[in-house]
């Protein structure tokens, strides 16, 4: 897998997406703490709110700003994004009004909107060779789930020493070195855009791509499927582990460090797999796993038993991985150079929409109905998903851009 870092082109974009990450990880860790600052014990109703705002923003802008900005060359548009995300980062140390943590989190979100399906879409033009680009996904969902594990830990040890408000310099710094690094890279030239063209059209034009086509049309779906394992996961740990299990924030960590080990060890076999089985089988596998997986989180809600609980969040982890890991590759395969940015802007904004189901059902049916019905809801849709995908997506469906794709017509 790493020999893929020998691109130097896909070097320098894969350096710049690991430092912004980090970036983002102490934001994380400063934001919570400011919300503490700011609201008591209403923290979490902050940054519940602030989460919701982000994926307003993931769903409403992405599609916007890619149509918009269509022609906007690739360098000027990441680097504006970093910088637009920097400042904020300088400014949120500053707040003293919930209100303004939400206006300032509604801009930061709407840059990384703009950055993050632009930068992906930049990849396949980086890596044009089918088995490197497996591998530089691999590399990338490696650094993410590397990101959730080791941004706690580094806040933690910089808190021993300095106060929260100084993780924003750290973050800023993160953003800064990012646009650095795209700003001296030699980026690929892409197709102009056509322009001819309503905007509304070229703002739909991402979502008619992908309901055109099954393989995409599958791929809808089975977000549905991951975002319901992953709100349970996000929004429902700290109960599972303190709650039920009586453990500590050093127990939460340690069973969210599960699920991402799940998912990193999906990332690590990807390559190999990929090229036995293919992108549909292992997607599948995938949207089996993670019925079972939220069936067994119902299980593990009244049991109160540390294995079960750590063995469930790494199949749920896993399988999240099975699903998300080929998705970049299906986008590639069913875009053509001139639509790829807007197709897989579709597919960030649409996939991050499946969260402002799941994430309510998770927050808000666990504090009235509890564990095992919150697990068993999200469980019930997660196979609704699966099921829907097995249909829209049959095996005799082509998984490429075989025959024209009327969308765009």
């Amino acid at each position: 897998m790493i020999d893929v870092l020998r691109n130097r082109q896909f070097r320098r974009l894969f350096t710049a997406q690991v430092v912004a990450l980090l970036g983002t990880g102490l934001l994380t860790v400063a934001l919570g703490l400011l919300a503490y600052d700011l609201a008591g014990n209403r923290a979490g109703a902050v940054l519940g709110t602030a989460l919701a705002i982000k994926m307003v923003a993931y769903v409403a802008v992405a599609p916007v700003i890619s149509a918009v900005a269509e022609r906007v060359p690739r360098r000027v548009l990441l680097v504006s994004a970093d910088a637009v995300r920097a400042l904020v980062a300088v400014a949120l140390p500053f707040v003293t009004q919930t209100w303004e943590i939400y206006v300032l989190i509604f801009v930061l979100q709407s840059a990384s909107a703009t950055f993050t399906p632009a930068f992906q879409s930049l990849i396949p033009s980086v890596l044009v060779d089918e088995k490197q680009y497996t591998r530089g996904l691999s590399l990338s969902r490696l650094a993410y789930d590397l990101e959730s594990l080791l941004s706690p830990m580094l806040a933690a040890a910089l808190l021993t020493v300095i106060d929260y408000n100084l993780l924003f310099v750290g973050t800023t710094a993160g953003f800064v070195a990012s646009a650095a690094v795209v700003l001296t890279s030699r980026l690929p030239h892409l197709t102009p855009a056509d322009r001819s063209r309503p905007l509304a059209h070229r703002i739909t034009r991402g979502a008619r791509v992908m309901l055109d086509r099954p393989a995409l049309r599958g791929l809808l779906a089975l977000n549905l499927a991951v975002a319901s394992a992953t709100a349970l996961v996000i929004v429902n740990t700290v109960v599972y582990v303190r709650d039920r299990l009586g453990g500590t924030a050093t127990g939460v960590a340690l069973a969210l460090g599960c699920f991402g080990f799940g998912s990193m060890m999906v990332a690590l076999s990807a390559p190999r797999v990929l090229s036995a089985i293919g992108d549909r089988r292992l997607m599948f596998t995938g949207s089996r796993v993670l019925p079972l997986g939220l069936v067994a989180a119902a299980v593990a809600a009244p049991l109160a038993n540390w294995p079960l609980l750590a063995g469930t969040w790494f199949v749920l982890g896993a399988g999240t991985s099975m699903i998300t890991m080929p998705a970049a590759r299906l986008l590639r395969a069913n875009s053509t150079p001139d639509n790829r940015a807007s197709v897989f802007t579709a597919q960030f904004s649409l996939s991050h929409a499946a969260f402002l189901l799941t994430y309510p059902i998770a927050g808000w049916l666990g504090a009235v109905a509890g564990l095992f019905s919150t697990a068993a809801a999200l469980a019930a849709i997660a196979t609704l998903a699966a099921v829907t995908a097995t249909r829209v997506w049959p095996a005799s469906a082509p998984a490429g851009l075989e025959g024209l794709v009327s969308a765009e017509r």
